[in-house]
């Protein structure tokens, strides 16, 4: 039994952090599973840094992407991205993502690269989280705002008939 005399640290368990950004605790499940899943699939021969990454949709749905190398090491395409770009091509749209989980074999877990936080803030809106599983399955979450601040994004640009000619 704690001594009430001394102050206690605020304590968070796994998922209360994910509960303050509106994710339930068996959303969270799936998207650390997904990730996972996503992860041991990962093309990455050169680099042997796995990353998968799982994006929630407003309806449920889980989406996976690896991350997927190629010999010409500027062409290989990160899991961020390869889920987004699934789901974009499945008839997603700005707007239709919960949340976006990603998975690494390293601790602390490793963030989404800079193409890819200004590509997920392309797609998501800024107050999404992206929750960051590292190689025990511990995780750090914030929200596109965090990973991207001051970001630039379609908002940001004039409508075509604005633009001057």
């Amino acid at each position: 039994m704690a001594d009430s005399s001394t102050p206690s640290k605020p304590t968070h368990a796994r998922h209360d952090t994910a509960l303050i950004h509106g994710l339930s605790t068996s959303e969270v499940d799936a998207l650390s599973s997904a990730a996972a899943e996503a992860k041991a699939k990962a093309y990455c021969p050169y680099s042997k840094f796995q990353v998968g990454a799982a994006l929630l949709t407003r309806t449920g749905e889980v989406i996976h992407g690896a991350n997927v190398e190629n010999a010409a090491y500027p062409v290989g395409t990160c899991a961020e991205r390869v889920a987004l770009a699934t789901a974009v091509v499945n008839g997603h749209k700005r707007g239709d993502f919960k949340a976006l989980a990603v998975a690494t074999n390293i601790s602390p877990p490793a963030s989404p690269c800079g193409m890819c936080r200004q590509f997920i803030r392309e797609f998501c809106e800024s107050h999404m989280p992206v929750l960051m599983y590292d190689s025990e399955g511990k995780y750090t979450s914030m929200t596109v705002e965090q990973l991207l601040p001051m970001s630039f994004g379609p908002e940001s640009l004039l409508p075509p008939d604005d633009v001057p000619k």
